[in-house]
């Protein structure tokens, strides 16, 4: 039997993309399986209960049954510190890491992992958010030196909602943000794990010449990284995200 690779997923429990676009991108891959563990999520905003939702002991507790089944690698599959601080993420890496022997990595900080190393500091933001939970990731990108030079955003709470989003809308926001009337992004962004963007990115980078980050696929990406794992076979139908080494 060939050598597996168990990759786990912390999901919010109201998420229905991430599952099926994971599973779907790693159908090129067969020897790697990834493993979803959820906790309680239900609206994005900025209210404290709302916030809480984030707190590490849900996603730890989740991590803990998900390293039963020998996960090497264990991501956050979602986009929370863009608008709570990149340090959240950070923190929690080191927590999963610390209880679980796994290898830990995020949507977000995969995100920034990868804007750093393709030197991107003009981007495009497409997300479902509500107008200030969007203006705290603007803030967020400012201080690492990334100008958010168009974004839009779907004025949506409920996290639920997010999953029926459709491609055409998604299409639209692509391309206001690409013809906004500014400074034209050098990348854009897809920022939310229950929007189904990873499979429009080939095609939009096609369209408008620049590169796609969805958030389900750059969690991927870094987990496939994390594992050892070359995900170049990806590229083609999910973006040229897996194309990095």
């Amino acid at each position: 039997m060939e050598p597996r690779t168990l990759i786990g997923m912390l999901t919010p429990s109201s998420n229905t993309v991430l599952e099926p676009v994971t599973a779907a991108m790693l159908h090129g891959l067969p020897q790697v399986s990834a493993h979803f563990g959820r906790f309680k999520v239900t609206e994005i905003a900025l209210s404290a209960q709302a916030n809480a939702q984030f707190g590490n002991r849900g996603m730890l507790n989740a991590a803990e049954l998900l390293s039963h089944a020998r996960c090497s690698v264990i991501g956050w599959n979602g986009t929370s510190a863009g608008w709570l601080g990149f340090d959240t993420d950070q923190a929690l890496c080191a927590a999963i890491e610390a209880a679980s022997g796994a290898r830990a990595c995020t949507s977000v900080l995969a995100l920034n992992e990868v804007l750093q190393r393709t030197g991107v500091r003009r981007l495009g933001l497409v997300s479902p958010y509500l107008p200030e939970v969007q203006q705290a990731i603007v803030r967020n990108y400012a201080a690492l030196g990334i100008t958010c030079v168009a974004e839009r955003h779907l004025g949506i709470q409920d996290n639920f909602a997010f999953s029926e989003v459709d491609a055409d809308t998604l299409r639209k926001c692509v391309h206001d943000v690409m013809t906004s009337g500014g400074e034209r992004p050098e990348a854009i962004a897809i920022y939310c794990t229950n929007l189904r963007g990873a499979p429009l990115a080939a095609e939009l980078e096609t369209q408008w010449g620049v590169p796609v980050y969805d958030s389900v696929a750059t969690v991927l990406w870094k987990a496939l990284q994390l594992a050892g794992v070359n995900a170049s076979a990806l590229a083609p139908r999910w973006g040229s995200v897996f194309d990095l080494r």
